[in-house]
């Protein structure tokens, strides 16, 4: 097969045809959550739906964690891609393997010894408890099926192959809604089942990704030579994966934070406020996607020492998603009223007005967010991965404190105010450690 290279062309068209498969992978798994919630309700009732949905704001941890792992991880293999050194690019996959089995072990043997403690502390109502317990008994038990779907898609999309990670998550998400309906209505497994069919649908899809690869890339599989201890390698690979993990659980955590502000409005809030983040879910995804596809430029372009085209990258890029942010910025503000209606009809005009409201304010601050993104790729493609966790830190303290000091006196829309003014803080630290970082450059 041609290897892909990032290192020459039009980067602006390399940028779109690796953020489109990105996109696609983002909406296709929002889609998939909320085909998956509908299959346990309407197979297994209320009860079972309540407690995977009280599951999932344990497994959404976990699944950040790896995921942001994995995210740290892509970033080295990608500038080793750029570089052509294959061995050590080798030499690394059998750190991150021998890493992540070791982190999977230790965060689902811990997690299922304080399983029951934490489903009591955060106060899950007792007729739950069997459900969400064999269910995330199910899930921490798979952790490295998780792991290992995540590391393989993550060194497709290091070498610039995005399209094909998009091809596996397709594979994880219609084997799963498969297995699904065959452990849930044909075995009637119950809530473990729904677990199950998660964990060995990214079994099966990390299985054809590792052959794929093996076929497609061969050389970037490690060998039996590239056995052994790499200390540097080791230290770089837990700095960069444990700094993003940290990145995204952090970010995770902050939206559990806000949503008890949200929830002292009472059931018309957190109707509105759920709706809402289904549409900035679908917003998001652009920003993101956009900022994910500057990463796998910048970091090969970083690797091959092109600095050229490391500071292209970022400008077409930050052009790219400040266009995307304007224009999603407007279909959000005068789409409002249509785009909560589809969620919550027009029956509770309470929560129609919160969602309204809502939309509206945080319109104004979008454009912050993508370029936020942009920022995020850069740091992340150059190698500052603490640059974005730092900036989510205070992104996160700024959003829960307003949220908490406004939302009695503005309603769901202080909400939004307090967003847009994390967004503010987190792009101006962004800009000033970008000019920081040039400055020595540039010296």
């Amino acid at each position: 097969m041609k290897q892909q290279t990032l290192l020459s062309g039009d980067i602006k068209k390399q940028l779109i045809l690796l953020a489109v498969p990105l996109l696609l992978g983002n909406i296709l798994q929002q889609l998939y959550n909320t085909a998956d919630s509908l299959i346990v309700g309407y197979f297994l009732g209320t009860d079972a739906f309540a407690s995977v949905g009280i599951s999932g704001s344990i497994m959404n941890l976990f699944i950040f964690i790896l995921n942001g792992f994995c995210v740290g991880l892509s970033v080295i293999f990608a500038q080793l891609y750029g570089t052509g050194d294959r061995q050590q690019f080798r030499r690394e996959v059998f750190v991150a393997v021998g890493l992540g089995i070791l982190l999977t072990f230790l965060i689902g043997g811990l997690s299922m010894s304080l399983l029951g403690t934490t489903l009591t502390l955060i106060k899950t109502p007792p007729e739950l408890i069997p459900y969400a317990n064999s269910y995330l008994m199910v899930i921490l038990a798979g952790l490295p099926f998780t792991y290992f779907y995540n590391l393989f898609s993550g060194i497709l999309r290091s070498v610039g192959n995005t399209k094909a990670a998009l091809y596996f998550l397709a594979i994880a998400i219609v084997s799963n809604v498969i297995l699904d309906f065959l452990f849930i209505a044909g075995f009637h497994m119950g809530t473990a089942g729904a677990a199950g069919a998660t964990i060995l649908s990214q079994l099966f899809s990390a299985i054809c990704c590792f052959f794929y690869i093996k076929v497609n890339y061969g050389e970037l599989l490690c060998r039996k030579e590239d056995i052994g201890l790499y200390p540097s390698l080791i230290k770089q690979t837990i700095k960069f994966g444990t700094t993003s993990a940290l990145h995204e659980s952090s970010l995770y955590i902050g939206k559990i934070l806000v949503q008890g502000a949200v929830n002292t409005l009472g059931t018309p809030g957190i109707a509105a406020y759920t709706a809402t983040m289904r549409i900035e879910g679908f917003a998001n995804s652009f920003g993101d996607s956009g900022g994910q596809a500057m990463s796998v430029l910048i970091s090969q372009n970083q690797g091959a020492g092109n600095k050229d085209r490391v500071m292209g990258g970022f400008k077409n890029g930050l052009l790219l998603n400040i266009w995307l942010g304007i224009t999603l910025s407007l279909l959000m503000f005068f789409g409002a009223a249509p785009g909560i209606r589809l969620f919550l009809g027009s029956s509770d005009t309470l929560a129609l007005s919160y969602g309204v409201g809502y939309l509206k304010v945080i319109s104004f601050f979008y454009l912050l967010c993508f370029i936020g993104c942009a920022f995020v790729g850069y740091f992340r493609g150059t190698g500052r991965v603490h640059i974005p966790f730092w900036g989510t830190t205070l992104h996160i303290s700024l959003r829960v404190i307003l949220s908490y000091l406004l939302v009695s006196r503005l309603g769901l829309p202080a909400i939004a105010v307090a967003t847009g003014c994390g967004w503010i803080l987190v792009v101006s630290f962004q800009l000033i450690m970008y000019r920081y970082y040039k400055r020595r450059q540039d010296a």
